[in-house]
């Protein structure tokens, strides 16, 4: 039985199994292949990593943790089960691995608002965060869809990074107070349903989406986006904890995380203190 499984092979899971295997944790890292970040043309906020293609900067992290003895399977993770001493993760091919600790680290998938055009850009022409992409369209046409009441928040945040910047209202009504806010940074005000991106005629549309936690492998346990900071013996890093984490953030959050289930490991062979 290993120390510890980790299913999910992105930034967190990866940085989480750096930090157990230097402390000569045995670790499998258990990777679906399929990142929340994939279609982005790079990974940003990421100091001395700014720019980076996503698959790149996995592969390097793969080759390190496995340079300390790290085994990463490539596969889907489908069912999970809680044994005597830990937990038994099953994967698509049959095959099954165990562990005393889990770390969930799924991610999630972005769940897009339903018009014509958005799914086919996203990651390029069809954006998200100002802080992952807003750089790369600074001083742009720069449009904004209106789904919810996100889209005010994004409006005001690209107008920083651009004098062009139009909120489509969609479906989305507004205060008078909004109007205002909106207004005096100078961002432009649309009304009516979009049929389409490229009736715009913008070079970037930003919009929100719904982030789901990838979660299906753990149903066994009983676990739900409320109790993964609950269950005994599982951890959970990066955004399928947090649907807003950066790359950068989940790195940290795996090096935490990493820590704190060596201590516990640790902690469990400790004589009982009466």
């Amino acid at each position: 039985m290993e120390d510890v499984i980790i299913v999910g092979g992105g930034t967190g899971g990866l940085s989480a199994a750096l930090t157990l295997a230097r402390s000569r944790r045995s670790v499998i890292v258990i990777d679906g292949g399929q990142p929340r970040n994939a279609r982005a043309e790079g990974v940003h906020n990421y100091l001395t990593r700014d720019g980076t293609p996503p698959a790149e900067l996995l592969a390097l992290g793969r080759k390190e943790v496995e340079g300390y003895g790290v085994r990463v399977i490539d596969g889907q993770a489908v069912e999970t089960t809680r044994i005597e001493g830990g937990f038994e993760v099953t994967l698509g091919d049959g095959s099954v691995q165990r562990c005393r600790r889990l770390v969930i680290a799924t991610g999630g998938w972005d769940e897009l608002p339903d018009v014509p055009g958005v799914a086919e850009g996203w990651g390029h022409t069809v954006i998200h965060c100002p802080y992952c992409h807003g750089w790369e369209v600074r001083g742009q046409r720069i449009g904004v869809l209106g789904t919810g009441p996100g889209g005010i928040h994004q409006a005001l945040l690209f107008s920083q990074l651009s004098d062009d910047v139009t909120l489509y209202l969609h479906s989305l009504e507004l205060t008078d107070a909004e109007v205002a806010s909106l207004r005096s940074r100078n961002v432009a005000i649309v009304e009516g349903a979009i049929a389409s991106v490229e009736s715009l005629g913008v070079d970037a549309l930003v919009v929100s989406t719904v982030v789901h936690p990838r979660l299906e492998a753990f149903a066994g346990l009983g676990i739900t986006p409320e109790s993964l900071e609950t269950t005994p013996g599982v951890w959970a890093i990066g955004n399928v904890l947090e649907a807003n984490a950066q790359v950068i953030g989940a790195a940290a959050a795996g090096v935490m995380t990493g820590a704190r289930i060596n201590w516990d490991l640790i902690e469990k062979t400790l004589p009982a203190v009466h």
